[in-house]
């Protein structure tokens, strides 16, 4: 990986931006995470860049738990928690094998279909919730395996928070807890067994740092103007967004 000196201004504008994204996806702005996926990626490659972003997301969790931790359903979090872990244990054997640009074509058109679905759902105005078992499950897994791969879970976690109905402060406070013991978990794997975050990397984060802090903040006070009718339009649109643009990616 490069040292901090030997990036290019472009190279610092997509970094610092992807970074304030970051903090903006963690303050509450859920499904525009996937930008910073591929901004990241065009800096760095796939892969690499997952260990640039990880430290910055472990960080960001620390700061949404602080501030929403009192909005967390904890059912939802020990339903999804277990299959996460699973599927981050499949992630990081099936990684250095997997084709990555299949996958995430894959993944985008998945996540693009349900969006479609979700928004269905939210045009006729129904409040069903999904009771099956195998709904948390299989999107647990799904978004174990997705964020060693390539930090995609939030789209995955989105739909299941989306489908439980739950209210803006609900959904935020719970993906917090969710994702602070996730990429946490994901820290020591990344660091021994992938060797992708480094001391160069490290160095990045630092420097990236106070762009994801602004982000956070900026990111608390547009998700204060939000009501929750409106919170789930907006996810959806992101998500929606952010898969379009996981797709396209070369």
């Amino acid at each position: 990986m490069q040292i901090c000196s030997a990036y290019s201004p472009t190279q610092w504008l997509l970094v610092l931006l992807a970074a304030m994204i970051i903090g903006l996806s963690k303050a509450g702005l859920k499904g525009i995470d996937m930008m910073n996926v591929t901004l990241m990626a065009i800096v760095f490659g796939a892969k690499t860049s997952t260990g640039v972003v990880l430290p910055l997301l472990c960080v960001a969790d620390v700061m949404a738990v602080i501030y929403y931790h009192r909005h967390a359903r904890w059912q939802h979090v020990w339903k999804l928690l277990p299959w996460m872990v699973a599927g981050i244990l499949i992630g990081v054997y099936t990684g250095h094998d997997i084709n990555e640009q299949a996958f995430r074509k894959i993944m985008a058109v998945i996540i693009v279909l349900t969006v479609f679905i979700m928004a269905w759902m939210e045009w006729k105005k129904t409040t069903v919730v999904p009771e099956n078992r195998f709904f948390a499950s299989g999107l647990g897994l799904v978004s174990g395996v997705t964020t060693m791969l390539g930090n995609l879970a939030g789209a995955f976690s989105n739909i299941y928070f989306l489908a439980m109905r739950m209210p803006k402060n609900d959904f935020i406070g719970t993906a917090a807890w969710v994702f602070l013991v996730i990429n946490w978990f994901k820290l020591p794997l990344q660091v021994w067994y992938w060797k992708n975050i480094s001391t160069a990397s490290i160095q990045t984060d630092i420097v990236l740092l106070p762009a994801m802090i602004l982000g956070f903040i900026a990111g608390l006070k547009i998700v204060a103007r939000i009501k929750d009718d409106g919170y789930r339009k907006i996810i959806l649109l992101l998500t929606l967004a952010g898969a379009v643009m996981i797709f396209l990616k070369r």
